[in-house]
């Protein structure tokens, strides 16, 4: 997963509690947008950033359809609605916004205790800091 690369690359390595937690957060965002916020012939948007004077790692998981998340309390013996449980359980904070054009921001942010070392500590947030990632039909 591209998201866990980059985590690498901040200093965040795999295995870690931040690490694990973060990925997670993104597979079922990711998740949720190609099977809840999918509109055919439009796409999703994945934007991961560290703020390294904070310690906060942000997810952004953008789609084009207006349903909102639901936060379900599924039976024992049902396999799926449990995603946003794993987030609202992992992530420090999270929510919901519009955005321009069609569609919804999830977004989720996790404060980093004992802040990573990263290669691009004290550097404006550029590149280095950011990952985008785009899904286009068929995710």
């Amino acid at each position: 997963m591209l998201a866990a690369l980059q985590l690498v690359e901040w200093g965040l390595p795999h295995g870690t509690d931040g690490h694990d937690a973060v990925t997670h957060v993104v597979a079922e965002l990711a998740a949720n947008a190609v099977l809840h916020g999918r509109v055919p012939g439009r796409d999703f948007a994945l934007l991961l950033t560290y703020d390294d004077d904070q310690g906060v790692i942000h997810i952004e998981l953008s789609d084009t359809h207006s349903a909102q998340p639901t936060h379900l309390t599924p039976a024992p013996d049902v396999d799926h609605g449990r995603g946003l449980l794993i987030v609202d359980a992992l992530a420090t904070r999270w929510g919901v916004r519009s955005r321009i054009g069609p569609g919804k921001t999830v977004w989720a942010e996790f404060a980093m205790p004992g802040r990573p070392e990263t290669p691009g500590r004290g550097r404006d947030v550029g590149e280095s800091n950011r990952l985008l990632a785009q899904c286009t039909d068929p995710c």
